[in-house]
């Protein structure tokens, strides 16, 4: 049932959200020459993908947990777009593919193996990650790894279509920080 909403939701947040997607990769274009932002990262079953987001960063930002990352390589834009969580939108894409959920665990870098482990331990590569979830509601990052994985547990042992909306409606309405910068 979950993915019949991802499907759909991704579906119409794609086509009505056109323009403001379109608005937002000319206005990126401007800020870094390149608005797009892929990235592999480790899916269900550990199986990667390429996670497709705006740039935030200046072009020439190392590819590290964004907990590890600079404040001052995030440009202007790029701190509005993470402020709105508008750089998010391109995810939808993912979702769509069925690579990713709407809610569920975010979706870690290869390289972070703390984190790979400490899911694996628990079985949180059996689900789809997600955009947004208990964790980033809550306002917990990457930068604890075997917290982090816990509370993906909790939530995946939690998940009902009720909790779903409800993660949804706290990331919309701005609630927790997700992965901060440093």
């Amino acid at each position: 049932m979950i993915r019949a909403f991802d499907f759909v939701f991704s579906l119409l947040g794609l086509v009505l959200g056109f323009p403001v997607l379109l608005l937002l990769t000319l206005i990126g274009f401007l800020d870094t020459g390149s608005p797009v932002f892929r990235q592999e990262r480790v899916g269900r079953r550990r199986k990667t993908f390429t996670l497709v987001k705006f740039r935030t960063m200046k072009l020439d930002t190392a590819s590290v947990a964004t907990h590890l990352a600079c404040s001052s390589s995030v440009t202007r834009f790029g701190c509005f777009l993470r402020r709105s969580k508008l750089d998010e939108l391109p995810q939808l894409i993912n979702v769509f593919k069925g690579e990713m959920s709407l809610v569920g665990p975010r979706p870690c870098l290869p390289n972070q193996t703390e984190l790979i482990t400490a899911r694996e331990a628990l079985g949180v590569f059996d689900v789809l990650p997600g955009i947004t979830g208990l964790a980033q509601v809550n306002g917990i990052d990457m930068s604890q790894p075997e917290y982090l994985a816990e509370w993906d547990r909790k939530m995946i042992d939690e998940m009902s279509v009720k909790n779903y909306f409800i993660y949804l409606i706290k990331t919309v309405l701005g609630q927790g920080s997700g992965d901060r910068i440093k």
